[in-house]
């Protein structure tokens, strides 16, 4: 039986496969709904630009109450990003909402770059 998060992770896919993102794409693991991996692409007129920057997501049984925990994985230095690839970002901390999913986290994090 699907619990809450589970059914909103499999909507959040859903809809990110419909979008069709040029800045990005994610996708969970065959084995593990509560992990996805994703690629954003560097923002235009960044240092970062055209680069193709991996990312781990992980959800706990609390999505989308609570936020997923966000890594970069390309190490790259940027005020916003510390060493360990954690995201100094407000929606992933005080400022989330359930309205995020998946794509709204991606496309606050491009922004941030």
């Amino acid at each position: 039986l699907m619990n809450i998060c589970d059914k909103r992770l499999m909507s959040d896919f859903k809809n990110l496969v419909s979008q069709q993102s040029k800045i990005f794409m994610a996708s969970p693991f065959k084995d593990n709904l509560r992990k996805w991996a994703a690629v954003i692409l560097g923002p235009e007129d960044t240092a970062w630009a055209g680069a193709a920057l991996c990312l781990s997501l992980d959800f706990t049984d609390e999505y989308p109450t609570k936020p997923p925990t966000v890594k970069i994985l390309t190490r790259m230095f940027h005020p916003n990003v510390y060493n360990d690839g954690s995201i100094c970002l407000d929606i992933l901390k005080e400022k989330w909402s359930p309205a995020y999913d998946v794509s709204s986290v991606l496309v606050s994090i491009q922004n941030l770059l």
